[in-house]
């Protein structure tokens, strides 16, 4: 063969090289859908991490509130047993008041009056609020106990409160002692 021919052949087989290259390129341009396919799952994968991650911070925001809400209730009536204690204490009180009254010794009723203020200032510090209730207004099994009912002694008084026999408290916005009543029938 010649030079010639032996050129020719090797540009010829050069070409057919670059031709099977360029065929072999062409899977290549069909990757970009499968890119495409993997792009969008790769999104969706990020997408539902992202909604993961948002619900995981909800949850850690909602169970801080929780949280804190619980530990200010519980600062709030960590005292309550004490207080509990001590409200038979305030009621003797009361009631030694309105005996002592009857006395005509002024200094011992300014005495007692003093330290029953003294006691019912500190639990009212410590946020113990006393039920109002009176005679005459209506009874609600809610936020009364009726200890037992007797017959109206008029008719404005059926289904009302007649008389308070025990007072009753909250401590903060739980009432830990209601109110004891004698309703009428």
């Amino acid at each position: 063969m010649s030079k010639k021919n032996k050129n020719t052949e090797d540009v010829k087989d050069q070409v057919e090289e670059v031709l099977d290259t360029k065929v072999e390129e062409n899977p290549i341009e069909e990757n970009p859908v499968e890119e495409v396919d993997v792009e969008t799952q790769l999104r969706e994968e990020l997408g539902k991490e992202k909604d993961k991650f948002l619900r995981l911070f909800a949850e850690f925001e909602n169970y801080k509130k929780r949280t804190s809400k619980e530990r200010l209730e519980l600062f709030k009536t960590a005292s309550q047993d004490v207080i509990q204690s001590m409200l038979p204490v305030l009621d003797d009180f009361d009631r030694a008041a309105k005996e002592i009254e009857k006395s005509e010794d002024k200094d011992l009723i300014k005495g007692v009056e003093l330290i029953h203020n003294k006691l019912k200032e500190t639990l009212k510090g410590k946020g113990l609020a006393e039920v109002v209730v009176s005679a005459g207004d209506v009874f609600n099994a809610d936020n009364h106990e009726a200890i037992t009912q007797i017959p109206a002694p008029s008719e404005d008084l059926k289904g009302k409160i007649v008389d308070v026999i025990e007072k009753g408290y909250t401590l903060g916005d739980k009432v830990i002692r209601f109110p004891k009543v004698v309703t009428g029938q």
